[in-house]
């Protein structure tokens, strides 16, 4: 019998699994990526009795490995908050599935594990952008202002680095800040005690962001603006979470940030109005590789033939809300 721990490399994933591990400590064979590598199931070649859990990773996208993995008769604990399309029904398979706009995976094993590592789930949810639910998480810890916007730079740092084309655009690999990080049951301790890691993750994000600070829109309407990036690394780490900055700093307008690829073509990072918290998934999922869930979406190989037409229908669909 095998353990798996499959994972998304951004900060909900990892802070999902932290607290998984925390409360339930297994010896696993990690398998992650950047961010955008979702496809991360067809990795395991699992036979009866192997132990699998699944966290921040499309069901639908894994769907033909999850069958696999179930036929073969493997246990797998699946939880999401991705399109997931229609879940099996098997007794081997244990679902925790929420595509609502405002739950992130974090969120979910947080209430799975009852608030047993909750400093973590407000890690996660602050890194995945959901700062309302990660507020209202957060209550029950009575933290100071100070002690809140900690944990918040720690999720939007840890989230930065899972962005890139690459492990080598990375500060960390996922697998690398995922064992720094669940070494620790409080995202506290792991501030004060792994702070080499943590100034090396700050030191990236600020030095990246004021790079992007210096961008201007290539379309820039009431409901709607665009930034192209340059193939360079900064620009690819910087993607997401310069998408949520745009986001957060205009809350009715929906963003999409396009990076330049090696190949001529485009990685796509959408975000929807957080007034309008809806349609980004349905939007990229137009667009050949798109995928993602309501709120933020994106496509991991655009075209440059489409990339006219990306922007014409994207400028159009939220103008419709």
């Amino acid at each position: 019998m095998t353990a798996f721990d499959v994972f998304n490399g951004d900060a909900d994933g990892i802070c999902a699994l932290t607290q998984l591990r925390n409360a339930e400590p297994r010896d696993a064979q990690l398998i992650t990526g950047v961010k955008r590598d979702i496809a991360l199931l067809q990795q395991v070649q699992a036979v009866s009795g192997d132990q699998i859990t699944v966290l921040d990773v499309s069901l639908d996208k894994n769907r033909e490995a999850l069958e696999g993995a179930l036929e073969a008769g493997a246990e797998v604990f699946y939880c999401d908050h991705h399109f997931a399309g229609d879940i099996p029904q098997d007794k081997k398979l244990h679902a925790l599935i929420n595509t609502a706009p405002d739950v992130c995976t974090s969120i979910l094993v947080n209430a799975h594990l009852k608030s047993a590592f909750l400093e973590w789930a407000v890690v996660g949810a602050f890194g995945d952008n959901l700062f309302a639910s990660a507020t209202t998480l957060a209550k029950p810890l009575d933290l100071d202002p100070a002690a809140l916007e900690q944990l918040k730079n720690l999720g939007t740092y840890i989230n930065y680095n899972g962005y890139g084309s690459s492990l080598e655009d990375l500060h960390f690999t996922p697998t690398d800040l995922y064992i720094s990080v669940s070494a620790h049951a409080s995202p506290f301790d792991f501030i004060q005690q792994a702070s080499a890691d943590f100034e090396k993750l700050e030191g990236g994000y600020q030095a990246d962001m004021g790079a992007a600070q210096s961008l201007q829109p290539a379309h820039v309407s009431d409901s709607t603006a665009v930034y192209v990036l340059p193939n360079e690394a900064w620009a690819r780490r910087v993607s997401g979470v310069y998408s949520n900055d745009l986001a957060n700093a205009s809350p009715a307008r929906g963003h999409a940030v396009l990076t330049e690829k090696a190949n001529g073509n485009y990685l796509v990072s959408v975000r929807a109005p957080l007034d309008n918290k809806t349609g980004a998934d349905e939007l990229c999922m137009e667009f050949p590789t798109g995928g993602g869930r309501k709120a933020a979406a994106g496509i991991n190989d655009l075209p440059a033939a489409m990339l006219d037409q990306f922007i014409e229908r994207f400028s159009g669909f939220y103008q419709q809300g």
